[in-house]
């Protein structure tokens, strides 16, 4: 009998921006123009830096959805040369490249034209598609309209990118949707082959925002969505639950196959206030399954070339790297 495998990518966390178009009911990441809004080049380089030492292989870029559409922000970037924050994620995705982390950019909806030029320094990339149902806490975001964010992935599927998804639990959707938004996936990756791991995340309230008195997904619940996605899902995507947001110990055996990327260094900007649990608690909660560090890009769509051939040689010596970890960095 087989021993059971749970991976997790090691990785560092940077938010370059938290200026978004949109105004979800639930998101304590988004600010308003201002002094600190976009991460300066030398905190990105000095990160990359103490991650690369720490043993990380992922440069996890996120910024907020299409930060230029609001007024000032282009300002604020300026003053760092860029007129617009994709060249900025570029340049920075080779900074990491040049320090040996492979990056993956969750970005927000970008255009085919967009996914196409990031795909050249993006080992992987992501989008949430959080839920196909329409609820409240979206009405003021454009962007996660469920079918522009459809669009996106099958986009991203056409391009062949190595891509993450995932739904959001607990925002004013039925289990009825979620079953319906895991179906949608099921069949993006059915056509396409791109999906590596889908995410199962709860939603967490935080306060200041229009649902910090929201109800929140119990375990039993979890784990009900979590066996549903497992059900449903091919069985070549991964099912990923954030270990910092919800008790993993209690989840990994509804289905769980990855516990996503953890970083040593950097915090959960998104939901800053849990932090993330570290490389022998995660030993812990995986009980008596194997955890097993992996890259980014999973280990099928490297064996298919789903890569530019600007980041082969770095691919290449991390994954020789992984697979004999004897580096002191705790894998």
């Amino acid at each position: 009998m087989h021993r059971r495998v749970i991976t997790y990518s090691r990785n560092a966390f940077l938010p370059l921006t938290t200026v978004c178009q949109n105004h979800c009911g639930y998101c304590c990441f988004r600010t308003p123009v201002g002094e600190g809004c976009v991460m300066p080049p030398d905190e990105v380089l000095r990160t990359l830096d103490a991650s690369a030492a720490l043993g990380c292989t992922e440069a996890l870029f996120t910024f907020g959805e299409r930060p230029g559409a609001v007024p000032g922000f282009s300002g604020m970037l300026g003053r760092f040369g860029y007129a617009d924050i994709l060249d900025y994620v570029y340049d920075l995705s080779l900074a990491a490249i040049e320090r040996n982390l492979l990056p993956h950019t969750n970005a927000g909806i970008l255009t085919y034209e967009e996914l196409d030029r990031l795909r050249e320094v993006n080992a992987s990339m992501g989008l949430m598609l959080e839920t196909t149902a329409d609820v409240p806490a979206h009405y003021n975001s454009p962007g996660k309209d469920p079918a522009v964010r459809i669009e996106m992935i099958e986009n991203a599927g056409r391009l062949s990118i190595p891509f993450t998804t995932g739904i959001l639990l607990g925002i004013g959707e039925t289990m009825d949707d979620r079953e319906d938004s895991l179906s949608v996936i099921a069949d993006l990756h059915q056509r396409f082959g791109h999906i590596q791991e889908v995410i199962i995340q709860n939603f967490c309230p935080k306060p200041g925002t229009a649902m910090e008195d929201a109800a929140v997904p119990g375990p039993d619940e979890i784990c009900a969505t979590i066996s549903l996605a497992r059900e449903i899902l091919p069985v070549d995507v991964a099912v990923q639950i954030p270990p910092n947001l919800a008790d993993a110990s209690r989840l990994i055996g509804c289905g769980v196959d990855d516990l996503g990327g953890i970083s040593p260094l950097t915090i959960d900007y998104v939901n800053p206030e849990h932090s993330w649990p570290q490389i022998d608690e995660l030993r812990q909660l995986v009980g008596d399954a194997e955890l097993r560090e992996r890259l980014c890009i999973y280990p099928h769509h490297i064996e298919r070339g789903w890569f530019s051939p600007r980041l082969e040689p770095l691919i290449r010596r991390l994954t020789e790297r992984i697979a004999t970890p004897d580096q002191g960095t705790g894998a």
